[in-house]
């Protein structure tokens, strides 16, 4: 089976994914290869899902497909001018893609404690986990910004991934864990699916042993 998407579903991606497209060729068409990058590992995201689906047998539900596609095409849009322009843009983007990551950090964690007998992860626990993977993911993603500057400037080239300061980056860091809180309070129903395909690969691993 591929990814688990009704006709509208399938239809709102698609649209999505050729929104990306748009984006990429602006990049190409305006010489910005920052526009251009960024769109391009956006419309990669997009294509995960049925990837992981056909070769891995996890299987995302369809609102979660979109959501992930509505997230990585904002930050792909975000790059052509609102995330200067608008001052909350770069907030929504950043609390959308830590609910991703979270969501993922969540949803691996979960299987794993139905999938083994001999690990358990009390809510509590789980809840400060999906936080520190969250903020850990974060601050790797601030570092790979900075680094991505300073490799720019030495070789005089634009770069491909933005910081604005130090406050942007604590702002970034406030809004991912933002994205985690939501996730660990109210992402358990939304990801139910997604923790019963990983537990079924996990068992399915065992049984090949």
């Amino acid at each position: 089976m591929g990814v688990r998407l009704v006709p509208s579903d399938r239809t709102a991606t698609r649209l999505l994914q050729a929104a990306i497209g748009v984006v990429l060729i602006a990049g190409v068409a305006l010489a910005n290869l920052g526009v251009a990058v960024n769109a391009l590992i956006s419309l990669g995201v997009t294509f995960l899902p049925p990837v992981l689906a056909r070769d891995w047998q996890v299987h995302l539900d369809a609102r979660l497909t979109l959501y992930i596609a509505a997230a990585v095409f904002l930050h792909s849009l975000g790059m052509l001018g609102p995330y200067e322009t608008v001052f909350w843009y770069d907030h929504l983007t950043h609390t959308l893609s830590a609910t991703v990551v979270a969501g993922v950090g969540y949803a691996t964690a979960r299987a794993f404690d139905e999938h083994s007998d001999s690990v358990h992860f009390p809510p509590p626990f789980l809840a400060v986990y999906v936080l520190l993977f969250t903020l850990a993911f974060g601050v790797l993603w601030e570092v790979l910004e900075f680094g991505a500057r300073i490799g720019a400037r030495a070789i005089g080239a634009e770069p491909i991934l933005v910081q604005y300061g130090l406050e942007d980056t604590m702002l970034d860091l406030v809004f991912d864990t933002a994205g985690a809180v939501l996730v660990a309070l109210f992402g358990s129903g939304a990801l139910r699916p997604l923790v019963e395909s990983l537990t079924a690969r996990f068992d399915g691993s065992l049984e090949r042993r």
